[in-house]
């Protein structure tokens, strides 16, 4: 599969999901058109500025019109809550978890006032950044999100685990038990036991092997949190994805590589 038809199969299944979104007069992109960017660049990575020259120089036909580079990235940002149209439904059993993004060097603590990230921790090593959490259901998809600064508890998280009780289960490792207790739906689940967890973190390694999302270069909470949303949503995407194109495969299967860009 060619990189334009991948761009064309996820636009298809986007603009099929937001049909009630209407396009303003005097904007030059669709609303799909715009979530599907927004897609891309948490498929492809890195820096947006050179994520830009990429789609301008080869796929700019593919659009009805590229808005100029700094434009396109607060269109972006504006719009990022259309993406809440393409989270999953959840299921009788939910996953959730936590995954460290660094943003700076420890060595550039506190240069600048306007630092968003915490010190903690990441596989051994010191970093500045943020924990996003995701809750999945029993198929991978994402159902909810939240991030906060790198060096805060996985129970502040407990609030977004909250809002699905009465229709979810959701199982966690330790690091989200709270001695102010915690929610009704959360199950606590002891190393080696509910091996269905695994599934958040065949996730979590597709996020850092294929769309390297152990590092962004945003320092504005608001695009932080846009490029958290559309990284979510391009997850679901390319899931449902892969299971168009491979109707065989086990329903429980989760695979995006073959969407590298």
């Amino acid at each position: 599969m060619t990189t334009e038809d991948i761009i064309i199969h996820i636009f298809c299944l986007v603009d099929d999901q937001m049909p009630s979104i209407e396009k303003h007069p005097q904007a030059k992109l669709y609303p799909s058109e715009l979530v599907t960017i927004g897609l891309l660049f948490a498929l492809k990575g890195g820096h947006f500025r050179a994520f830009y020259r990429w789609l301008k120089r080869d796929y700019e036909a593919l659009f009805a019109g590229l808005p100029e580079r700094t434009r396109l990235q607060r269109l972006l940002e504006t719009h990022h809550a259309w993406c809440d149209t393409l989270l999953a439904e959840p299921t009788f059993f939910t996953v959730v978890d936590s995954f460290p993004i660094e943003l700076l060097f420890p060595i550039r603590e506190g240069r600048s006032p306007q630092q968003l990230g915490g010190k903690n921790k990441d596989k051994g090593r010191w970093s500045i950044g943020i924990k996003l959490c995701w809750i999945v259901n029993d198929l991978g998809r994402v159902v909810a999100w939240k991030w906060l600064p790198m060096n805060q508890h996985d129970q502040d998280f407990n609030v977004e685990i909250e809002q699905l009780n009465g229709r979810s289960i959701s199982l966690s490792d330790l690091g989200f038990r709270c001695a102010d207790g915690i929610p009704d739906n959360l199950k606590l689940c002891p190393k080696n036991t509910w091996n269905e967890r695994m599934i958040i973190e065949t996730a979590f390694s597709l996020l850092t092997v294929i769309c390297h999302m152990k590092k962004i270069f945003h320092r504005v909470a608001h695009y932080i949190e846009a490029r958290l949303a559309y990284t979510a949503d391009m997850f679901n995407i390319l899931l449902q994805l892969f299971h168009q194109l491979h109707p065989d495969a086990p329903e429980h299967q989760m695979s995006i590589a073959e969407f590298s860009l």
